[in-house]
């Protein structure tokens, strides 16, 4: 079985990439290529880039290549190897996802051209989402018009939500408990909740795109629907304004003029009440989701936070749980000053539902969902 494995995680101008152990997570190489097709910059393409990569890492061995792919439309609900006809159906959902699949579709081509000997995997961020139920998936708007245009429920952040359930199972000693019941926040500048039993996605708040749900660092998360039809027929937008007014303008950025929690959290507690009010919003809709989709499971078993914000903003924990002892949950404040790049408890012992920590590492998922899928041919 294949053991070490480049993941690739492709931008418009940007490459990361890790080479690391699937079986361990040893990371044997890692590293960024910005500034890709820019003018005046020394890497005109990707495939410079990938070259780049090889040429600055020649002692790395790589036995398949996983790319992260964001959208994976209705076909694609695990890690798939990638064959010419997997390349044809990813460009053909670029415009589910067009900011995201043209550059992945770009690093794939120029990595299979670059490593024809090693098997290459897509891992799509939606397949983990798969598994919602219909009517968590289903928009209330004319069916038929909803399978031509194909609009439903897809989710994101999957290889995110996926680990960190399964640390979260090992962290409770519950692996493969069925009745396991898991509210997952993924805090970061982009941020999506997802209710999980058993290992399974049931709902999740980010939808056709992932400008739905949560309030986010630029993002607006959940909005009327007839806003964007307002500003249109009132107020003259045009389809890309409301494209960067939802998505780049909005959020906490809209709110407060700042996207970065740390500074956004220091502005608020030295009295700026912009940023108060922005915090205020924000915490407000997470408990909605946590309530909402305790709610959905029947009960919550733990409550999780990872990324950025979630790993490291005690603040944002505190507000978040503040006053759901109902549903069981509730933080030692202690537990939940520490700092530490270790899953933990930041509930107090005894609790009747966990809080948990969990470091989110979607390189090491993507790598073991590449080892599954070359495994099973």
């Amino acid at each position: 079985m294949i053991r070490n494995v480049f993941v690739l995680n492709v931008g418009s101008s940007s490459v990361k990439y890790k080479v690391l152990d699937a079986d361990t997570g040893e990371v044997f190489a890692d590293g960024i290529i910005e500034r890709i097709g820019e003018y005046g910059s020394p890497v005109p393409d990707h495939a410079a880039a990938l070259e780049l990569v090889r040429g600055q890492n020649p002692g790395a061995v790589m036995e398949a290549v996983g790319h992260r792919v964001v959208h994976g439309g209705t076909r694609f609900v695990r890690a798939t190897l990638i064959d010419d006809e997997v390349e044809a159906e990813i460009e053909a959902l670029a415009d589910l996802a067009p900011l995201h699949n043209p550059p992945a579709l770009a690093g794939i081509r120029a990595a299979r051209a670059a490593l024809p000997d090693l098997p290459h995997v897509a891992v799509f961020d939606t397949a983990f989402h798969a598994t919602i139920s219909p009517a968590a998936r289903d928009y209330a708007i004319d069916a038929d018009v909803a399978a031509r245009t194909r609009i439903r429920r897809f989710g994101f952040h999957g290889t995110s939500h996926r680990y960190v359930s399964r640390v979260a199972a090992e962290v409770l000693g519950r692996v493969g408990d069925p009745q396991l019941k898991l509210v997952v926040l993924h805090l970061g500048n982009g941020a999506s909740a997802t209710a999980v039993q058993g290992g399974r996605s049931l709902d999740t708040s980010m939808g056709l795109t992932p400008l739905e749900g949560l309030v986010m660092g630029t993002r607006s998360g959940d909005i009327d629907p007839a806003i964007p039809l307002y500003l249109a027929r009132e107020h003259g937008y045009t389809t890309e304004q409301l494209d960067e007014l939802l998505n780049r303008r909005s959020g906490l950025l809209g709110l407060s003029g700042r996207s970065d929690m740390r500074e956004l959290v220091a502005a608020a507690e030295s009295g700026d009440e912009r940023a108060r009010h922005a915090l205020d919003v924000y915490v407000h809709r997470l408990r909605r989701y946590i309530g909402g989709y305790a709610a959905e499971l029947g009960g919550i078993d733990a409550l999780v936070f990872t990324a950025g914000v979630g790993e490291n903003s005690d603040y944002i924990r505190r507000r978040a749980v503040a006053g759901l002892e109902f549903l069981g949950l509730s933080i030692d404040p202690e537990l939940n000053a520490v700092r530490s790049h270790e899953p933990r408890f930041i509930s107090p012992a005894g609790s009747p539902a966990a809080v948990l920590v969990i470091p989110t590492n979607e390189e090491l998922e993507i790598a073991r969902e590449t080892q599954a899928a070359v495994a099973q041919g």
